[in-house]
């Protein structure tokens, strides 16, 4: 193990000092990956140095997420304290089911979950767990509903046309979910939202009262806090006035932005939360822990036993089902996500934590205000989000972003919101500072400049296409 570690070190140390000269990866055209790369499995096992040497070239080609040129997905950067606590729950590899395989650090995980739902202001019938990402916690805040619903669904199946809503800008998850759950895809109703992405409530109470008149069984509405483009906030508190009226579940999809329940400058953006019936919020994005890190409350933890408890006289043999989360999450394995974050929020505290989530729209700040200044720019963004929307010189944002992640210049992606397509940048990486967001455009520019040749032969690709 000793020398494993070295080996580790090794790799990390050599990749820091070449992220630092080289942000971005040298791009590999996926027909060339396997020429490129020794990937191949073979009988017989190789040198400890073979190994090094095979790995290190793998390490070296990812995609740098933590470096100052990578504004593609919605994570980035790397809080090390929180990188630490990944790191130890490797080493320590236990399974979050029972108190009995896992100890302290079912305490751990507790902790944090109960400071998550005092913040909501929820009493001590809330509780919560963690799950690998947002699909996930959605789907649990689905199965919830469904079963708050029908006290029989979850054993006999469904029987009647369920229905779920949520906004045409919602996460893509929305629709797998109610495939899972038995709902069917065709009964999630994508309801319309207003000119900031936010859903159009009044919209939402006529969807419903038209599902009702026809028959069927509207069960829940998905709210989104950070909508996965525009990182528009859907309005809680008169979504959860409709929820109360027609007695639905209200569940919030804050996977990219309800980490602002942490700051007092932007908790306004999630006003109501404690109406909700259900909330989640992914670390490994807006706290910048490592992936992954996803964390599901719920107001009333009796929701949680009811669809996801299974006794197994196998495994819960020790302790009270208080302590053994596995009676309270969709999974039985379960690796331990809460130590990362909890050791980051340990060493630099509630304050800490919101300082990085304040960073981040500093940050936007900083970038929309150079797009909004500059005439070459057309902006698409809303204030009070972590994403920045543009185009540059009238470009087609899928020819930039796909023209930069090739040249290895720059990892952003675009998006498209009514009939616009932009480039999208997003600011979640709480190291930048606002000199790595104008060098940013910098690069840009400067590609564009250079590269006049090169968006010339995608337009006519595109037209000959």
């Amino acid at each position: 193990m000793e020398q494993i570690l070295e080996t580790f070190n090794r790799l990390a140390h050599e990749l820091l000092a070449d992220e630092a000269k080289n942000p971005v990866a040298k791009h590999i055209p996926t027909n060339d990956l396997y020429a490129r790369l020794d990937l191949k499995l073979q009988k017989t096992g190789i040198s400890a140095a073979e190994l090094e040497t095979a790995l290190k070239e793998i390490v070296f080609a990812s995609p740098r997420t933590a470096t100052p040129a990578f504004f593609n997905q919605l994570f980035g950067g790397r809080q090390d304290k929180a990188i630490l606590g990944d790191l130890l729950s490797v080493m320590l590899n236990n399974s979050m089911y029972t108190y009995k395989a896992a100890g302290p650090q079912i305490g751990v995980e507790k902790v944090i979950l109960r400071e998550v739902c005092d913040m909501i202001g929820w009493d001590h019938n809330a509780d919560g767990t963690l799950a690998p990402g947002g699909s996930m916690t959605n789907f649990m805040g689905l199965v919830m509903a469904r079963d708050a619903y029908s006290k029989t669904a979850r054993f006999s199946g469904i029987d009647q046309t369920m229905t779920v809503y949520t906004s045409t800008e919602s996460h893509y998850s929305i629709q797998k979910n109610a495939a899972f759950s038995g709902i069917g895809r065709d009964n999630v109703r994508k309801i319309v939202t207003d000119a900031h992405g936010r859903m159009d409530n009044e919209a939402l109470r006529t969807t419903i009262k038209d599902d009702i008149a026809n028959g069927l069984y509207p069960i829940m509405i998905n709210c989104t806090a950070g909508t996965t483009v525009l990182g528009a906030f859907d309005d809680l508190a008169k979504a959860a006035d409709i929820a109360k009226e027609f007695g639905l579940w209200l569940h919030v999809d804050g996977a990219y932005g309800g980490s602002v329940l942490l700051s007092d400058k932007y908790r306004h953006l999630i006003d109501g939360v404690e109406n909700v019936d259900s909330f989640t919020l992914n670390a490994h994005k807006t706290l910048g822990t490592p992936l992954s890190c996803s964390i599901i409350v719920v107001k009333d933890k009796k929701h949680l036993h009811d669809s996801f408890s299974n006794d197994a006289s196998y495994l819960y043999q020790t302790d009270e089902d208080e302590f053994n989360p596995g009676k309270t999450s969709i999974q039985c394995g379960r690796r331990n996500d809460a130590l990362k974050l909890w050791v980051l929020w340990k060493s630099v505290g509630t304050d800490g934590l919101a300082r990085i989530v304040d960073k981040q729209f500093d940050l936007a700040d900083a970038a929309r205000a150079y797009v909004r200044e500059h005439p070459d720019y057309t902006d698409y963004s809303m204030d009070d989000t972590v994403a920045i929307c543009f185009n540059y010189k009238g470009i087609p944002a899928e020819d930039i972003c796909t023209l930069l992640y090739e040249h290895s210049e720059l990892l952003v992606g675009y998006g498209s919101f009514r009939q616009d397509r932009f480039i999208r940048m997003v600011t979640v990486n709480a190291n930048n500072e606002t000199a790595d967001i104008m060098a940013f455009f910098d690069t840009l520019e400067r590609f564009v400049a250079e590269h006049t040749a090169l968006f010339k032969d995608a337009a006519r690709s595109r037209e000959t296409a």
